[in-house]
């Protein structure tokens, strides 16, 4: 398994709880046409301005494939500035 990291800083505390709740209504349906994710988590601190969106991907070809189809994508201005993109490989997942 394998995750795409992505962190924002500097946001709006009202905008970034109404961008996750937006986000959270859109996700429902599954990811976006073209990234083959196997989940999202989103971590977020409204009153610090930050936000960290994690995607999983099975394969590593899952995993550039959804990246090349997220960086094609407009990052939403209201969770601030995007500080950082990083991919790792998943050590382990555990989910209770």
């Amino acid at each position: 398994m394998y995750a795409r990291v992505v962190r924002w800083e500097g946001g709006d505390a009202a905008a970034i709880r109404e961008s996750v709740q937006r986000i959270r209504g859109e996700a429902q349906s599954g990811p976006p046409e073209g990234v083959p994710s196997t989940g999202f988590t989103f971590l977020v601190d409204p009153d610090g301005g930050r936000v960290i969106a994690i995607s999983l991907f099975a394969t590593e070809e899952d995993l550039r494939a959804g990246d090349a189809k997220l960086n094609e994508m407009s990052p939403p201005v209201s969770m601030g500035t995007r500080s950082a993109v990083e991919t790792y490989e998943v050590g382990f997942d555990i989910r209770l």
